[in-house]
């Protein structure tokens, strides 16, 4: 190697290392009030190496060139800013499907990736399902379920021209074809018609205005309002789909609601209202009554 490429590479090559960046990154972090500044800072660096995370601990002393310092440092001034780190990585897993997500949509959480679970573990003997998705947003729970489920038909509804045209890419990166999923513009159950289904599934907006006042920068600032906050105390767009149901179930067809813990009072009283009897809430693996579900 020449003296001028050695040189070069010198320049290449700066002192920082992956223990020094990560210890640095999560530091900044902290002082901005990032819930996991250590954690969040090794995804970014592992996803701007393109190394699995668990790697970065078996090269700490690795010195790292300057352009991942720069990108690294790029991802960290926006995660300060308190972007959620979601919108920086570009994607979440979820499911067992890969799913982008941006300004367009709800970034899909982990007590909805448990919702699906429940769902899959619990009709996954079932053939044949029609099954439909309200509000999808990011598509993320029609592709996890298409996945899960090959031999269902999905149905996913949502009233954001835009929030359709992530989930479409979501499913296109997915390879589950429009022959799977078929994508409807329109409120909740509005461009299904009287279409009869197996299985109503939704994540709908559950949150009360009030609620807003206490919610961390990276939802309030940055995530889609309407996707997030409902009237009537948070409980308007679950009655309305619970009550929609009825008519849009085949007879042992189910309903599952991811909702907020402190609802389920109020939405057995309106379930017995509405004479449905055959309903139940279900926890989320932090014990938190999660989801609401009834039978037809």
């Amino acid at each position: 190697m020449t003296s001028i490429a050695v040189e070069a590479r010198t320049r290449m090559i700066s002192m920082e290392t992956i223990a020094s960046i990560l210890t640095k990154s999560a530091d900044f972090l902290q002082r901005k009030g990032v819930e996991n500044p250590r954690l969040d800072s090794e995804w970014m660096l592992a996803e701007v190496m393109g190394y699995p995370r668990m790697r970065l601990f078996l090269e700490y002393e690795r010195p790292l060139a300057e352009d991942v310092i720069t990108r690294m440092r790029s991802m960290v001034v926006r995660r300060g800013k308190r972007e959620p780190l979601q919108y920086i990585l570009g994607y979440v897993m979820f499911g067992g499907v890969r799913i982008q997500v941006d300004r367009r949509a709800l970034i899909p959480r982990p007590e909805t990736e448990e919702l699906v679970d429940i769902i899959c573990q619990r009709f996954r003997n079932r053939t044949g399902l029609n099954i439909l998705d309200l509000g999808t947003g990011s598509g993320a729970i029609a592709c996890a379920l298409a996945y899960a489920l090959p031999d269902s038909s999905v149905w996913a509804t949502d009233k954001s021209v835009d929030a359709l045209s992530l989930a479409r890419e979501n499913a296109r990166t997915n390879g589950i074809g429009e022959d799977r999923i078929r994508w409807l513009e329109g409120s909740w159950f509005e461009p299904v018609g009287d279409r009869l289904f197996d299985l109503i599934v939704s994540n709908p907006p559950y949150l009360a205005k009030s609620e807003m006042d206490s919610v961390q920068p990276e939802v309030g600032q940055y995530e889609p309002l309407t996707a997030l906050v409902a009237e009537d105390d948070g409980l308007a767009d679950l009655k309305s789909i619970i009550s929609g149901s009825l008519t849009r179930l085949h007879p042992g067809g189910s309903l599952y609601l991811e909702t907020g813990c402190s609802q389920h009072a109020a939405l057995a009283d309106y379930c017995r209202s509405l004479g449905i009897n055959d309903f139940a809430s279900e926890r989320d693996l932090s014990r938190k009554d999660r989801y609401f579900r009834f039978t037809v």
